[in-house]
């Protein structure tokens, strides 16, 4: 499928009463045709892996577009300032973690970035850091996440909502990764509890109240046991 055919089916499939839809969702966009992510997910499976045609997709600034480009990008090809670029560029929470999903952690010096973005000004630049690391915990479950415990205890004092949550997720998902991680991810939750900051507490307990549940402890202690 070339780029005009995925414009004209983007065309065909828009409705604008689910775009207007997306808002309350927090989901912010100049454009978008308002496609659903499964429609989005079914086009791409008919272009295959293109450098080219994710570019010509990003460029073409529809919120159905910049999500398209994380998923037929080839990760190889992209290089350090368009990784940049796309980074700072990004305007939406789903944006930013459909391309941690897709594309972001495939790419080594993405990983070597979360150090750098975890301290942006940019709310969606920040969050891309620690909702990489949340997604990097979901498909390596095996990892040491450790080195990230600074930046996710300094990152839990900011109080914006799609950073805060990008943290907590990281959290809880380190902390459901395995039994080890676990424990590591419960005892950082009581470490941030001390901290004197409303959005720290936020953070800590929110995740305690998942990873110190029966329901987390006993999925963790039977997939120890296998």
């Amino acid at each position: 499928m070339d780029f005009d055919d995925i414009i004209c089916e983007l065309e065909e499939l828009s409705d604008d009463d689910f775009a207007e839809n997306m808002k309350r969702f927090g989901i912010r966009y100049v454009k978008s045709y308002g496609l659903r992510l499964p429609q989005i997910r079914k086009i791409a499976k008919g272009c295959g892996k293109d450098h080219e045609l994710a570019s010509r997709l990003w460029n073409h600034g529809y919120h159905e577009t910049y999500l398209l480009a994380t998923l037929v990008e080839e990760p190889e090809k992209v290089t350090s300032a368009q990784l940049n670029d796309w980074v700072k560029s990004f305007y939406s929470w789903d944006l930013v973690d459909q391309a941690c999903i897709n594309l972001l952690r495939f790419i080594p010096q993405a990983r070597d970035r979360i150090f750098v973005w975890c301290s942006a000004e940019e709310e969606f630049v920040k969050r891309t850091a620690f909702s990489l690391i949340a997604v990097l915990a979901v498909h390596e479950k095996g990892a040491d996440f450790d080195k990230y415990f600074d930046i996710l205890k300094e990152g839990s004092k900011d109080n914006r909502n799609f950073v805060k949550k990008s943290v907590n997720w990281a959290i809880r998902q380190i902390g459901k990764s395995n039994l080890e991680n676990n424990r590591k991810a419960i005892e950082l939750s009581h470490d941030m509890l001390e901290i004197d900051n409303k959005s720290s507490k936020w953070v800590a307990q929110n995740a305690l109240k998942e990873l110190e549940s029966d329901k987390v402890q006993k999925k963790l202690a039977k997939s120890t046991s296998q």
